[in-house]
């Protein structure tokens, strides 16, 4: 579970923004303490994202002390929010109305369901009522609407309708409807007097046949998609950086509910940043692909349960430069994607999810959540501990200030040099040995980074 963070963690949270309702009462300092803990999320209208701290009148938890009530706090902007949705909205679209009716089955999967709902039931009882006045006409023109020539007079007149038992536009209304879905109740029939009803029978039967199958592939495509069997893939709600094998990993969790696995599941993360070229030009939503694998198989997993995927921050990591301080005060974001092809329907599908700064545990490590149950000879999966991590002794510099400590204790063993410089691992603080062999740039380093842990 989440251990209590430290001062470290919270140092420098100097770009947060607080909107209470009493703006001149300053922020307390154990607000900040909760930057990574589970808070309720509301949208403003102009687009703004906020989240309602604990204990507040729009919160989900009641009765929090260490928060003012209706307080809010704007946090930083994402692209692409947890649930896999893209904060993305467009405008000053030309001809857009056009543009989306000439995909008009894209655009009916695509819409939410009363719609496509009310475009299925349109489609039908408006083709029902046009059929039927065409009926009408056709009843109209040739005389069968007379008084004369209505069913009940057809035997004294000996009169021969285009279509029996049509006494108005109801009967053409029932008789088109019959015609469509091919019903034959056996009471109106179309006859060999007018060779424009047996056209029009015809014509409608091929239009029933294909608006059934249109309508049909729509809801079945609607309820198909690849959007609905991504919300059973997990992402871990909070990312962690930790030491494994010597060296500093950004990782985080996934995870699949159903039993039918996902075949050739494949993640890709990318990095979301600011970014200013050489020219000068300000690039603020800069993409940079992360290399990231699950144990030592890469980004192809077989996934049969949750996987940690891990991204080794290395010399070609946009990371590596970055201390701990460093991922709570800048801004960026981190999109992980998860796709694949559904087992059951064949289907391709893509589950997103993303991590800004302050959702990223420096210092944790996942939980394990598989293990053997010996009685029912299977492994079980723990979803209720999918979420949870464990706080770990972790130096607070940068990867590429660690990595230039190791260099300059060349001779010792890396973990012996660990805890000969880590408060937490050898207890007080000594200072690191002065050698000739150091010189004065890397005994700066070693007293940066001895700096950077006792803060």
């Amino acid at each position: 579970m989440h251990k209590p963070l430290t001062d470290v963690h919270v140092l420098k949270e100097t770009e947060e923004e607080y909107v209470a309702n009493e703006p001149e009462a300053p922020a307390p300092n154990h607000w900040r303490r909760q930057y990574m803990r589970g808070l309720s999320t509301t949208t403003s209208q102009g687009g703004v994202y906020y989240e309602a701290l604990k204990g507040s009148s729009n919160s989900l938890v009641k009765g929090s002390r260490n928060f003012r009530p209706g307080s809010m706090r704007k946090v930083r902007r994402r692209a692409v929010f947890k649930n896999g949705d893209c904060n993305v909205l467009q405008k000053n679209l030309t001809r857009r109305r056009l543009r989306f009716l000439q995909d008009m089955y894209t655009t009916l999967v695509d819409t939410q369901w009363r719609w496509t709902l009310l475009a299925f039931a349109l489609s039908f009882i408006l083709s029902w009522l046009i059929f039927a006045v065409l009926w009408w006409l056709i009843m109209y023109t040739h005389g069968d609407l007379e008084e004369l020539h209505l069913p009940h007079n057809q035997e004294e007149s000996g009169w021969q309708p285009c279509v029996s038992a049509i006494n108005g536009f109801t009967s053409c209304f029932l008789f088109s409807i019959e015609t469509q879905h091919t019903i034959g109740y056996g009471v109106r029939t179309t006859s060999e007097e007018c060779p424009e009803a047996i056209f029009m029978m015809c014509f409608q039967s091929i239009y029933g046949v294909m608006s059934s199958a249109f309508m049909a592939g729509i809801v079945f495509a609607k309820m198909t998609r690849a959007k609905q069997r991504a919300q059973t893939l997990l992402f871990s709600k909070n990312a962690v950086i930790c030491q494994r094998d010597g060296s500093l990993s950004l990782m985080f969790r996934v995870g699949d509910m159903r039993k039918s696995h996902i075949i050739g599941a494949g993640v890709r993360a990318q990095l979301i940043r600011t970014k200013t070229t050489k020219e000068g030009e300000v690039m603020t939503q800069h993409f940079t692909d992360l290399e990231i694998g699950a144990d030592d198989c890469g980004s192809d997993i077989f996934f049969i349960w949750p996987m940690v995927i891990e991204h080794k921050i290395d010399e070609n990591s946009p990371l590596y430069n970055m201390s701990a301080t460093d991922i709570l005060n800048d801004k960026f974001e981190i999109v992980v994607i998860l796709e694949g092809t559904v087992e059951s329907t064949g289907q391709s599908t893509q589950a997103r999810s993303s991590y800004i700064n302050t959702e990223i545990l420096w210092g944790h490590r996942f939980d394990p959540v598989v293990v053997y149950n010996k009685d029912r000879q299977a492994y079980e999966i723990d979803y209720a501990r999918f979420n949870e991590t464990t706080q770990v002794d972790t130096p607070l510099c940068s990867a590429r200030d660690l990595n230039e400590i190791y260099k300059i204790q060349e001779g010792f063993t890396t973990p012996d040099i660990c805890r000969q410089f880590s408060p937490s691992l050898s207890g007080r603080h000594k200072s690191p040995p002065i050698s000739p062999l150091y010189s004065a740039k890397q005994q700066n380093v070693v007293y940066r980074w001895q700096f950077s842990n006792e803060i």
